[in-house]
């Protein structure tokens, strides 16, 4: 019992209904439902995103979760159900002959084709099943070809088809070049795809380079001829841009070079061309000509140019007055002589315009 002279502790008031502290957005039911509905999602698109994905849902259901434990262990198990239903099985490694099988009359494997079933006879002396009979998905978006072969009952498995044999991801990036058909573990009807990068040719066999084209002599064509072929090849359109082959040459506007020619191009004859290849096409009209085959074009040949004002000979309308040129027919700004008032008033050689006219920095 409290004594006489004990006061009594006050009663912290009630909280009102907005003082009330709120649960952050990941603890909510709609947070939880919302990453594990992402993870078959994230798991077609990639195997990693959807681990991550059934990773962070195991956190928010387990952690600081006023659910009862039964609840948490039946999340779990369905979030886990959703990825695996999703992966793809696991690619086997392809078998290595040894001296033994060779003896023995075993069967060599290429890499990523499963073997036909129906080439070696059981243990027991009876035949196992045939190849399972499969419909032709080569040339079909690699997410399509695996949504189609799986609803029909196939197990499916891919890889690259190239030499390089790149790790396989974002099944949308890739096309289907080839297909295996066989059986896992001898029964179950099994494909192996083999695939090439979306926009890039086939190879001609499976783990064989890409076939890229090559670029072809281009010299002294027309630029809306090299262009033209150029682009067939498979080149974007706005990766082949066009450059003056002269250093103090100037193209003139888009649509006035059409008849323009190569002088050379960049890669040279020969040279892949992927599709991400930017070409460019150096140019000279057909009067000029090119430069000389060894030196650099671009970068360091000039056109005649009498006067040196910049604009070569053939394109410049006083070709022997270098105060006068294309950009300034009526002459040059430059500063004018300063010796007298008749030096200061009287413009810039040629009659033409003088800062110091009317100034008083001259």
């Amino acid at each position: 019992m409290p004594g006489p002279h004990t006061t009594p502790a006050p009663s912290e008031p009630p909280r009102a209904p907005g003082d009330m502290p709120r649960r952050r957005w990941w603890r909510t039911n709609r947070a939880r439902v919302g990453i594990a509905a992402a993870i078959p999602a994230l798991g077609l698109l990639e195997p990693r995103l959807g681990g991550l994905a059934l990773i962070a849902a195991l956190i928010v259901v387990w952690w600081d979760t006023p659910w009862p434990k039964a609840k948490k262990v039946a999340a779990t198990v369905a979030a886990a159900a959703l990825l695996g239903a999703v992966l793809p099985d696991p690619p086997k490694e392809a078998a290595r002959d040894t001296v033994a099988d060779a003896k023995a009359g075993g069967t060599k494997r290429s890499r990523g084709v499963m073997p036909n079933a129906s080439a070696a006879p059981s243990a027991s002396g009876t035949p196992e099943a045939t190849e399972p009979a499969a419909p032709d998905y080569r040339g079909q978006s690699l997410d399509v070809a695996y949504g189609r072969a799986t609803k029909a009952g196939f197990t499916v498995t891919y890889h690259d088809a190239s030499e390089k044999t790149a790790f396989v991801r974002g099944r949308s990036l890739w096309t289907v070049c080839f297909q295996k058909a066989g059986r896992k573990n001898g029964v179950r009807p099994a494909l192996d795809f083999a695939v090439g990068k979306k926009g890039a040719p086939c190879p001609k066999e499976d783990g064989l380079p890409v076939p890229w084209p090559t670029m072809p002599e281009l010299v002294w064509k027309t630029w809306r001829t090299a262009r033209t072929e150029v682009v067939a090849l498979g080149v974007r359109s706005d990766h082949v841009q066009a450059r003056a082959a002269y250093r103090n040459d100037t193209l003139p506007d888009e649509g006035e070079y059409d008849d323009w020619r190569v002088c050379a191009h960049d890669p040279a004859e020969g040279a892949k061309l992927p599709g991400d290849t930017r070409v460019t096409l150096y140019l000279s009209t057909q009067d000029n000509g090119c430069p000389e085959p060894d030196r650099a074009t671009g970068t360091s040949v000039n056109l005649p140019d009498r006067d040196d004002d910049g604009d070569p000979d053939y394109r410049d309308p006083f070709p022997g007055d270098r105060d006068r040129n294309t950009a300034f027919p009526d002459g040059i700004p430059h500063l004018g002589d300063s010796g007298g008032s008749g030096g200061s008033s009287g413009g810039s050689h040629g009659g033409g315009w003088s800062v110091c006219r009317h100034t008083r920095w001259c």
